[in-house]
């Protein structure tokens, strides 16, 4: 399911631009800032190292786990 996996990207303040945390669902192999921070706050010049500066862990969760535990445990 897609909505079980997603990367998220938490980006601290750069230059005059404040912090942000971007979610989006991509594969493993594309959970990285310039594939996830949409739209990029920073010029061309700056994405490099607005980028170093971002902290991006691919995450995934089975739903249905979650739905029958919370089943389980309100039952």
């Amino acid at each position: 399911n897609s909505e079980d996996v997603r990367c998220k990207c938490i980006c601290p303040p750069y230059k005059d631009h404040s912090g942000h945390i971007y979610n989006k669902n991509v594969s493993q192999k594309d959970c990285d800032c310039l594939h996830v921070v949409e739209p990029m706050p920073v010029p061309g010049p700056d994405v490099e190292a607005y980028c170093l500066r971002c902290e991006c862990k691919y995450e995934e969760r089975s739903s249905v786990t979650i739905k029958v535990s919370s089943v389980i445990l309100f039952a």
